[in-house]
């Protein structure tokens, strides 16, 4: 089994990490890279077996306008800085891969400059794709070209030119052989020449043992990429979007049916594509969720569903970001990684465990998937011999599954057994978890208690205890609940206390208020999530 197959990925945009300028000067080298060696041993603790970096050679801006790709980009360092930030993954366990932007370049790349300097008489005039010495852009160059995505600041270039391929197909040799890289994500794969990518396949072959080649696909029929003779894995945003849109709209058959679609692709029930919640282009996960709480359910079916999985940098520690106006700057911010460990955070407990769990499960890496239980808002299947359900619901979930066993949480510390051949149990509202076959390795793990998600900005998570077994449930919390809400004033000015004694007194007037009801308010100490089941009822 090749060593992608059962990765953990963390996913760094250096430039923005490091606080580097937004603008390239072109400068002396300023050594940012190493800033971020302290992340080597953050991506070692929760769990990650390999780092997608990029972009990292030298560009004009935001790194995808490529000026020189034999060079780090001199806003984070030298190529000597880059070398030992390789070597000291390696060293920690973590393969590397980089960014490959193919498709296009800069405008101070030295092609397109000899281009601006000799116009027709330039030998490099067939590297871009129609040069037109009749046209003009907003740059007046007197001459357009085409471009990638509408922007002239991304000059495309032409792969069906052989001096084109051959000098990019150098420049990974080179990577390979001065920084010792294990793969590429290809930027835009979506658009790239597919006997380029066929190429890149035979090169993958030839530099390394296990060079893998992931590509950026949005839409499509992913199949046409990820495949023997081309790419080993492309981006799985049909799964990105079904797994925050499915939460929020209470509706787990969108998540079931993208798999099964993946499945019926030919992708080995999507074991070849590389899973995300988040990344550099779009929206943070935390400020995708309407339910801050579904950030458990989520991140459990991404290490837990067939694929590669991926954490971006600061989203572990459930930090939130938005584009603004079409900027993509919030996505990727400068971090403090010692101010983000410095507390207690539910969300990196969450992640730290699942890493933990992945990588000593196999049937994650490869398990059969199977469906065991759907509806909108509890989803059930198997890898394996594992057992994996989530929960959308405010409200606890009982499955019913047609499994015999007995079964640890691996998340909880909690066991669960089958009668005559079938397995009933009960989870919270918006929790998931991971059932490990007694006789496994499920009690290893540090139980993660399943209130920990809390936001930073919230109410603070309760302390740390031991769960407890289902037939010595430990008794609910009592929060100092008020008799009544206060009358006339806004739900969305409530506090958690006022919005559950708003949400008791509905469920009171729809009939009389059981234990398990009163139990399961105490028990949700998550202000949006109130928030949304005062206003359901009608």
């Amino acid at each position: 089994m090749a060593w992608y197959e059962k990765a953990v990925f963390y996913h760094i945009y250096p430039l923005g990490l490091t606080g580097a300028p937004a603008t390239n000067s072109y400068g002396e080298p300023v050594p940012r890279l190493n800033d971020l060696i302290p992340w080597i041993d953050h991506m070692k603790r929760i769990g990650c077996t390999g780092l997608y970096i990029g972009p990292l050679f030298e560009s004009a801006s935001h790194g995808y306008d490529t000026t020189d790709y034999r060079r780090l980009d001199s806003r984070l360092g030298t190529n000597e800085d880059l070398k030992r930030f390789v070597a000291l993954c390696h060293e920690a366990g973590i393969r590397v891969i980089l960014d490959g932007v193919f498709n296009h370049t800069g405008r101070d790349f030295f092609a397109f400059k000899d281009i601006q300097a000799h116009r027709e008489n330039s030998r490099y005039t067939g590297w871009y794709c129609n040069v037109n010495f009749y046209g003009n852009n907003e740059y007046n160059d007197g001459f357009s070209y085409d471009n990638w995505g509408g922007y002239n600041l991304l000059v495309k270039l032409n792969l069906r030119n052989p001096e084109v391929r051959d000098y990019l197909l150098d420049a990974i040799r080179f990577w390979v052989s001065e920084f010792d890289i294990d793969g590429l994500r290809l930027d835009t794969a979506d658009v790239l020449d597919f006997d380029f990518m066929r190429q890149l396949r035979c090169l993958a072959n030839e530099v390394k043992p296990e060079f893998w080649l992931m590509g950026e696909v949005i839409h499509g029929d992913y199949a046409r990429w990820a495949n023997e003779n081309t790419l080993n894995s492309v981006t799985n945003y049909h799964l990105h979007k079904a797994l925050f849109s499915g939460h929020n709209d209470h509706n787990y058959f969108e998540i079931a049916h993208t798999v099964k679609r993946q499945m019926d692709m030919g992708l080995a029930g999507g074991r070849m594509l590389y899973s995300f919640v988040d990344n550099h282009d779009v929206d943070r996960i935390m400020s995708k969720l309407n339910n801050k709480a579904h950030f458990l359910p989520v991140h459990v079916l991404l290490y837990a569903l067939p694929g590669v999985p991926s954490i971006y940098y600061g989203s572990e520690f459930g930090i939130e970001g938005r584009k603004d106006r079409g900027s993509d700057a919030p996505l990727r911010p400068c971090l403090d990684l010692g101010a983000l460990e410095s507390g207690q955070n539910g969300c990196l407990e969450l992640i730290t465990a699942l890493g933990r769990v992945y990588n000593s499960q196999s049937a994650l890496w490869y398990g059969d998937y199977r469906e065991l239980q759907l509806t909108t808002q509890k989803f059930a299947f198997a890898r394996g011999d594992l057992v994996v359900t989530v929960n959308n619901g405010d409200g606890p979930a009982d499955f019913d599954l047609g499994v015999d066993g007995a079964f640890t949480g691996a998340l909880t510390g909690r066991q669960i057994a089958s009668e005559n051949g079938r397995l009933r149990f009960e989870i919270g509202g918006n929790s998931g978890e991971i059932w490990i076959p007694q006789g496994g390795d499920a009690m290893r793990y540090e139980p993660v208690r399943q209130a920990v998600i809390e936001l930073p900005k919230q109410q603070p998570a309760p302390a740390a205890s031991t769960p407890a077994s289902p037939a010595q449930e430990a008794p609910a919390p009592k929060p100092d609940i008020p008799a009544a809400p206060p009358a006339n004033k806004p739900y969305e000015q409530m506090t958690v206390e006022e919005l559950q004694s708003a949400v008791l007194a509905k469920l009171a007037a729809n009939g009389p208020l059981t234990d398990r009801m009163r139990r399961e308010v105490a028990e949700n100490v998550y202000r949006d999530s109130l928030l949304n089941w005062v206003k359901s009822f009608r």
